[in-house]
């Protein structure tokens, strides 16, 4: 059986064509993640995509590499089908959510090599189709509407727009979008930002100009209003922030605060995505699958978590369009949908990764 051999993180920055903009202050102007490579004893690799947040998740470029440089020595030697003591590894270092996704990830994937197959063929489809979002920044009209166009024209026809920080500024935008592209459907991101007291008051007024869901519209602190807001039924509630880990969505569901989960694999893994999805499936629920902003080789292995069962909502698999360039060559969409044959043709290709990894 082949153990691990080598973990290996290699920085790189990937310039975006305009920042995204969420929740009270936060900015993203270009992907500077890591791109993670695990080789075993056979000589299969597996590669991740791990992306740093530090106003989410604490983590930056330096604890990653930090965290990997701690994790590393413990892993090395371990068979990589001995999924129990490896686990107990991530499970032992608390928080680093990313920095330990991107591991479970890239062992998923070297695991599949040393058995001659990719990740594509590991993961059977339940459905062949997904409906893909595409991730509004906080900008003036203008600039949002250019953002949506280029969206639109690559074949997008959900848009998930950031509210939250003056609702009148958010009606005037969404209006905006629902004229310029009446045949897109339009949800929201909240980001935390509204109290107990206002939100009732912005979900209806979003909820009457064709929004048809929001997602964490509350602070995650405020349990009890979160399943009051749902129990007022305005608009269905997306869990994000409030179910980062399995401990979380167990919490959440006993309380029943929200109607659609939001999977992001680059924050927990393909193994504790799957236990997530098979408890939210569980317990009726919905699900999504978020890319965390990632660059398109990211995007096309959080896509094949899109594709199992229980996922049912669009999936935020587009945001790689708004980087300049990538090292995976995700397919194109049609007419708003990413279909599970079209995903076979994805590849990393490490010689256009050298045009964005960052050597020190």
């Amino acid at each position: 059986m082949p153990s691990i051999r080598r973990i290996l993180p290699r920085p790189f920055r990937l310039p975006l064509r305009g920042a995204l903009r969420w929740g009270r202050a936060s900015e993203l102007a270009a992907l500077e993640h890591v791109l993670l490579e695990v080789e075993l004893s056979d000589g299969s690799i597996g590669r991740a995509e791990i992306p740093p947040r530090p106003t989410i998740y604490g983590e930056t470029l330096g604890t990653v590499l930090a965290a990997l440089d701690y994790l590393s020595p413990q892993l090395v030697g371990l068979e990589v089908e001995d999924t129990e003591a490896i686990q107990q590894v991530l499970g032992n270092f608390p928080n680093n959510p990313t920095a330990k996704a991107g591991l479970d990830i890239a062992l998923w994937e070297a695991w599949a090599h040393s058995e001659g197959q990719t990740l594509w063929q590991v993961f059977e489809p339940h459905h062949p189709r997904v409906r893909v979002s595409y991730i509004l920044g906080i900008a003036d009209e203008a600039e949002m509407l250019a953002d949506a166009h280029a969206a639109y024209a690559a074949g997008v026809r959900v848009l998930k727009v950031k509210v939250g920080r003056d609702l009148q500024g958010d009606l005037l935008r969404i209006a905006a979008l629902k004229e310029r592209f009446p045949d897109v459907v339009l949800y929201a991101d909240a980001n935390e930002t509204l109290s107990p007291e206002e939100a009732a008051v912005y979900l209806q007024r979003w909820s009457e100009v064709g929004l048809v869901y929001v997602e964490e519209p509350l602070p995650v602190g405020e349990v009890l209003a979160r399943q009051r807001l749902r129990r007022a039924a305005i608009l269905p509630l997306i869990a994000d922030d409030s179910a980062f880990t399995p401990r979380d969505l167990w919490r959440e569901l006993q309380l029943d605060t929200f109607d659609i989960l939001n999977l992001k694999p680059a924050r927990t893994g393909y193994t504790q995505t799957l236990q997530m999805l098979a408890l939210n499936r569980a317990e009726g629920k919905k699900a999504m699958v978020g890319s965390q902003a990632l660059s398109s080789f990211g995007a096309y292995q959080t896509a094949l978590m899109a594709f199992q069962e229980g996922v049912s909502e669009p999936c935020e698999l587009a945001f790689h369009l708004k980087a300049e360039g990538g090292f995976c060559s995700f397919p194109p969409l049609r007419e708003g949908w990413l279909y599970w044959e079209d995903l076979a043709q994805c590849r990393f290709d490490p010689q256009a990764f050298e045009r964005y990894a960052l050597h020190t």
